[in-house]
């Protein structure tokens, strides 16, 4: 079992001040893989002064000087690829290869891509040829808590880490303490990158007493939060009291919406989209709406498709998915696969229980449910699980109707070959995102939601944005 105890602060590998212990678990096989330190306020206060005294020069660094340092740590990033996907193979559960592409693969993908807008960020620059003594100058925005899941790792870290180091904010992480190791990583090659003491930190813990601790510390100026929306309202309350700046990547329930002329590969491409990383994913298209006249045949290819579809031990090489996160996760899955049942929405495949021959470990058999209602819970709350919902709708008017009924609006799609429809249905959907004919989400495109999937952007251009304040200045010259 792998010891993890230390926090990194201030540059340095530091043991907690009060020792608390907890255990991370490979959802594979149930048993402890690691254990890791649950860090107290004591130690957030450490972390935060650390970062507080690091933003007085951090902050001034220039673009050039930052460019440097994140460009070896890219380079270092790539050095210790495996590593990284074998410890989200570990603590998430992520199949090798699914971690090795994917996992690993986004975290340097982001790297790369701010590296790039990097070079490009005006930090300064005229307000315009009609005020030429007006001055605009973007600046980081100061000491930033950055809190991220368990579900897509280096991901969701890589998102918030590159962007403050590049705006020249200063940091304390705090990621999953369910799948902590692969930051663990990051915070090794930061070190060995030689960025200044302080600039980043890392302290384990949970959202109770760490989160907590983290998001109403005074001298915190922004919190960076992706996970669920319930989290996101109890930190904007603490964020409120000292009017923190906050950026929040919060849940989805995505409606994928199936015309008659979707391309041959639609209905298996959404499927696979809903199980891929076993249904563990914000964006997924967990709602698939299908047009009446192709109804029946849908739901048949749906089937086989799901009946097929391959779950095995993470370890082992192939396409499948592995188990969820947790114990807790599993049987939360479970309740909501018997809630669908139990309204009366038509379980077709999969559904209660592990898939055949795999009785150790979280593993959820690949489940669809057709003719479902909107207002089933199923079709509302976002189960995090490899379970689709298949609901008909007759009218374009109606599919965006259903698609739009939900608290969420994080990503919709749309499967058509017209390109007028698509036009059409794009602008209505009230989603920050909309993928097409599964044509993807580029890296550096806005990654954000409406309504109850949060407050903000990640990713590109915008992803600089969210860690900078705007000075207007006037009389320069």
């Amino acid at each position: 079992m792998l010891n993890k105890k230390k926090f990194y602060i201030n540059g340095k590998w530091t043991d907690p001040i009060k020792e608390k212990d907890c255990y991370v678990i490979d959802p594979s096989t149930e048993e402890n893989c690691a254990v890791i330190s649950i860090g107290s306020k004591a130690d957030i206060d450490a972390a935060v002064q650390a970062a507080k005294n690091a933003f007085e020069s951090w902050a001034f660094t220039s673009k050039e000087e930052r460019l440097k340092l994140l460009e070896t740590l890219y380079a270092n990033y790539k050095k210790r690829w495996a590593d990284f996907a074998n410890a989200i193979t570990i603590e998430m559960g992520a199949p090798k290869d699914f971690a090795t592409k994917l996992q690993a693969g986004t975290g340097a993908s982001h790297m790369k891509s701010f590296i790039r807008y990097l070079k490009e960020f005006e930090f300064e620059k005229p307000l315009g040829d009609h005020a030429p003594n007006q001055r605009l100058i973007y600046e980081p925005k100061g000491v930033c808590a950055l809190i991220t899941p368990w579900n897509w790792p280096m991901n969701q870290v890589c998102l918030k880490v590159m962007p403050a180091l590049a705006t020249g904010c200063t940091m304390i992480l705090k990621p999953s303490e369910l799948a902590p190791l692969s930051s663990m990583i990051l915070a090794e090659i930061i070190d060995e990158t030689k960025f200044p003491a302080g600039v980043f930190n890392l302290v384990n813990g949970d959202g109770e007493t760490t989160g907590n601790a983290l998001t109403s510390h005074p001298d915190v100026n922004m919190v960076s939060f992706t996970g669920s929306t319930r989290a996101g309202a109890l930190i904007s309350k603490n964020a409120a009291n000292d009017f923190k700046r906050v950026s929040l990547e919060l849940g989805g329930k995505g409606a994928n919406i199936v015309f008659k002329d979707a391309d041959p590969e639609a209905v298996e491409r959404g499927a696979t989209r809903c199980f891929r990383n076993s249904g563990q994913s914000c964006n997924a298209p967990t709602r698939m709406l299908v047009e009446k006249s192709i109804y029946k045949e849908t739901v048949d290819r749906l089937i086989k498709f799901a009946n097929d579809f391959k779950v095995d031990n993470p370890n082992k090489e192939g396409d499948h998915i592995g188990p969820v996160i947790s114990e807790t996760q599993y049987n939360k899955i479970q309740g909501l696969i018997k809630k669908g049942i139990d309204e009366g929405a038509k379980l077709v495949a999969g559904g209660l229980g592990k898939p055949d021959g795999l009785t150790k470990g979280y593993y959820v058999k690949p489940t669809v449910f057709a003719d479902v209602n909107n207002q089933m819970e199923i079709a509302q709350t976002e189960i995090f699980g490899p379970v689709l919902s298949v609901i008909p709708f007759e009218s374009e008017e109606e599919a965006i109707k259903i698609a739009n009924d939900t608290t969420y609006g994080l990503t919709n799609y749309i499967q058509t070959q017209d390109q007028n429809k698509v036009h059409r249905v794009a602008r209505k959907l009230r989603s920050g995102m909309v993928d097409v004919n599964g044509a993807g989400i580029a890296v550096d495109a806005p990654f954000g939601g409406f309504k109850h999937s949060g407050i903000g952007r990640e990713a590109g251009k915008d992803g600089l944005l969210e860690f900078l304040e705007v000075k207007s200045i006037g009389g320069w010259s």
